[in-house]
């Protein structure tokens, strides 16, 4: 059965389907010996040879499933282009996994990695809206028009955030603990939300992404997600 090149890389466990796109694109990518740089190229798994970076690249035939928690100062890449420590130096495997979105350098909490291009689609794809839920040290105590504002929708770099969640668990010596839910994930959103309505984030930390959650996993340690976990992921539409 043929499909695109860009969705058989990912499903080989390369990276994820907009990252084989790019790629495609620059030229890394050949089909038959012969470089690709179109997306619309179709292959076919048992009649074509396809290389990336002059590799034979074949579908991962086992599928992984991680959650990590992930400490502050490591970066949610594979590979970090000013050499800082990566979330793959915490997760061991021999398959070649990626992660499933990114949490910024100084946030920690829960992040989930795969080799299953499909799944990835899946949850990172915005059709469905699949909760984020963090623990946030902000500054000062937020008043009820700036919560409201916030769960409104804020105008951060020239786009409105959708309707989301905050909610005041505690407030001791001007530093005030929230909840928040967002199912958005743009660069570093949350902090800017709450740079917005003038609290600035003291310390962010995601508890849940897609209904998985963290619960009692230790900092800088993983996991591999159960069969229900998987299951429920992939009960998502597809893209």
């Amino acid at each position: 059965m043929s499909e695109r090149l860009q969705k058989y890389l990912a499903s080989c466990g390369i990276a994820s389907r907009r990252k084989c796109e790019e790629y495609i694109l620059s030229g890394k990518v050949r089909v038959n010996g012969v470089i690709v740089t179109e997306l619309g190229v179709k292959v076919n798994e048992d009649s074509d040879i396809v290389q990336f970076n002059s590799k034979i690249v074949r579908p991962e035939e086992n599928k992984i499933y991680i959650a990590l928690n992930k400490p502050t100062g490591y970066v949610s890449t594979v590979k970090d282009e000013r050499n800082r420590k990566t979330i793959l130096d915490l997760v061991k495997v021999k398959e070649r996994i990626y992660p499933i979105g990114r949490l910024d350098y100084d946030t920690s909490g829960l992040i989930l990695l795969t080799n299953d291009g499909n799944l990835y689609n899946k949850i990172i794809h915005p059709r469905e809206e699949k909760n984020k839920v963090y623990i946030a040290e902000i500054m000062g105590m937020p008043t009820e028009d700036q919560l409201f504002k916030f769960r409104s929708g804020i105008i951060i770099d020239n786009y409105k955030t959708s309707p989301c969640k905050i909610n005041i668990l505690k407030n001791e010596k001007g530093i005030c603990t929230v909840k928040i839910v967002i199912h958005e994930g743009r660069n570093r959103q949350i902090r800017k939300m709450c740079d917005s309505i003038n609290h600035h984030v003291i310390s962010l930390k995601r508890l849940e992404v897609a209904g998985i959650k963290l619960d009692n996993l230790k900092e800088g340690k993983w996991r591999y997600l159960t069969t229900d976990e998987i299951m429920h992921l992939k009960s998502f539409s597809p893209k």
